[in-house]
């Protein structure tokens, strides 16, 4: 504090004493607030498991592709070519077996 006579100063330096007092009393009440603070760390914890989960989506459409691919040439050939529409099913089968064990694999890796 300093030294000075005039009122108005006084009172400047008591108002910005106030609030920076009201300040420091705010940041100590946020930092007991127990309740806000662990919503805060799930809310934390939440967005980190959705993007764990968005990445293990994207590795998983991107091992798809090929088979995807596969299926498109197959029905396409389906189309014009009787005998390999007896295949189609086969390979679908196996399309769906493979996605489930890329979706197993990649969820077992992420634990």
């Amino acid at each position: 504090m300093s030294t000075a006579q005039d009122p108005q100063q006084l009172r400047a330096e008591i108002e910005q004493t106030r609030a920076d007092l009201g300040e420091t009393v705010e940041a100590l009440a946020a930092k007991t607030d127990v309740k806000a603070r662990a919503k805060g760390a799930a809310s934390d914890a939440a967005g980190k498991a959705k993007e764990k989960l968005d990445d293990a989506r994207h590795i998983a459409a991107d091992r798809l592709a090929p088979a995807r691919e596969q299926v498109f040439v197959l029905k396409k050939r389906a189309a014009q070519e009787p005998a390999v529409r007896k295949s189609l099913p086969i390979v679908g089968v196996a399309a769906l077996a493979l996605t489930g064990a890329i979706l197993v694999a990649t969820s077992r890796r992420k634990r």
